[in-house]
């Protein structure tokens, strides 16, 4: 008896994302619109300005993270540019005169033309030596903002350009602009992991000297997202001006600021773009709940931190996702169809 079998072949197909990426982007996509209608109805004016915090949380880890997830540069410096974000918006929009969103844009842009010439001298240096290098960049930023005239000295500097305008507008202004430059931010870093750049970036993550021997050019990329970092370091150090009203060199240039960037990441998922936000809402929750008792509130973290090291060493995103879902599709996985 013959039997006549069919032969079922499978074309291969490289494809990013699915289901669970339109899920997940349809379900973060409605949240930014409860954010945005929430100050109407839902939150407090303590509550708004609390949410400028988180906001310039997620800028801050999801560029720290696109710098050392990706790029391998593991900087405990950044305060340099959060600093000088926030001493050049203040002056941008005191001094100069510009509107306060758009001194808010330009003093990120400040920042990341200051990471250009700082990236010449760190560039150097390699591993540890350049993490140390980032902090000491950020020690000469603090005296040199400390000895210019015009900046306040260690007193630092108020912002008057919302003078006459109400507390409602002010923290209205504040909020949206806040929430608008975060979901740019993430947006730009996932187009960023989408390009060319983003391909070979996620190769130095990987391993950074077969990337360079396949032909991605490191030392380039690597400059790409020091400067993207510094920029969107100064962009948070902005609206963290803004939505106190005033900066001081010991405020705004403390290393503290480093610790948080480390610790969202690290808990969130390093090398993720999911996991820097998850990271940033945690630490926020965190810092709410437990800063009323000073000392302990570190200690917690610090437990905390520890615990999801042990338990989560992809952090707390790839324990969830176990490397299956994506909200932001960046991998290339082969499908048979």
């Amino acid at each position: 008896m013959n039997v006549n079998t069919k032969e079922r072949t499978t074309t291969p197909k490289v494809v990013r994302g699915g289901r669970s990426s339109l899920v997940g982007g349809g379900l973060l996509a409605a949240l930014v619109v409860f954010l945005a209608a929430a100050p109407w109805f839902a939150f407090s004016p303590g509550d708004v300005t609390n949410l400028v915090t988180l906001f310039a949380l997620i800028i801050l880890g999801t560029t720290w993270n696109l710098m050392a997830g990706y790029g391998g540069l593991v900087s405990i410096g950044q305060q340099a540019f959060i600093g000088a974000g926030g001493y050049a918006v203040i002056k941008l929009a005191d001094v100069v005169g510009l509107p306060i969103p758009v001194a808010v844009v330009a003093a990120g842009v400040v920042c990341a033309a200051l990471a250009i010439p700082t990236s010449l001298l760190l560039f150097r240096l390699v591993g540890g030596y350049f993490a140390i290098g980032t902090w000491v960049v950020a020690e000469v930023f603090k005296l040199v903002t400390q000895e210019l005239p015009g900046f306040g000295g260690g007193s630092g500097l108020s912002l008057t350009a919302f003078q006459g305008v109400d507390r409602v507008t002010r923290i209205a202004t504040v909020y949206y602009l806040a929430l608008v430059l975060a979901v740019l931010v993430v947006v730009a870093t996932y187009v960023l992991m989408r390009s060319r750049v983003g391909l070979g970036l996620t190769a130095i993550r990987d391993d950074s000297t077969a990337a360079a021997s396949l032909g991605v050019a490191v030392r380039r990329s690597r400059r790409i997202v020091y400067v993207a970092a510094s920029g969107g370091a100064g962009l948070a150090g902005a609206l963290i001006a803004i939505n106190g009203l005033r900066v001081s060199p010991d405020s705004v240039y403390s290393v503290q600021y480093t610790a948080f960037m480390i610790f969202i990441v690290v808990i969130g998922g390093l090398g993720t773009i999911e996991g820097p936000i998850l990271g940033a809402v945690i630490f926020f929750a965190l810092q709410q709940l437990l800063d009323s008792y000073g000392t302990w509130y570190l200690i917690a973290l610090g437990v905390v931190a520890i615990v999801v090291v042990l338990v989560a060493p992809k952090g707390l995103w790839g324990l969830v996702s176990r490397g299956r879902y994506e909200v932001f599709p960046v991998i290339h996985r082969v499908v048979h169809r």
